[in-house]
């Protein structure tokens, strides 16, 4: 199953608009895709409130996780939105 470690670096971190963006990117993908944080928690990235619950700050690393067709492009996708 690919996975991607990526550093947030939006601003104000993992706030409702990047992670809407996540859930709607993860809602259309047709495989299971993870978010665990810096604790080692993870969460489904289709649950927004999940991802918010984890209180995800700039400079936090996380590690994203999609199987099925077109992970890769999708955990590409989601490195941009939490670039900022």
């Amino acid at each position: 199953m690919p996975s991607r470690r990526v550093v947030i670096r939006t601003a104000g971190g993992a706030h409702a608009r990047p992670v809407a963006e996540l859930a709607r990117l993860a809602l259309a993908h047709p495989g299971p895709v993870t978010l665990t944080g810096p604790d080692g928690a993870r969460v489904d990235l289709r649950s927004v409130l999940a991802v918010m619950d984890l209180a995800l700050l700039p400079g936090d690393e996380v590690e994203l996780t999609a199987d099925g067709a077109g992970a890769d492009t999708l955990l590409e996708e989601m490195g941009r939105v939490l670039d900022g």
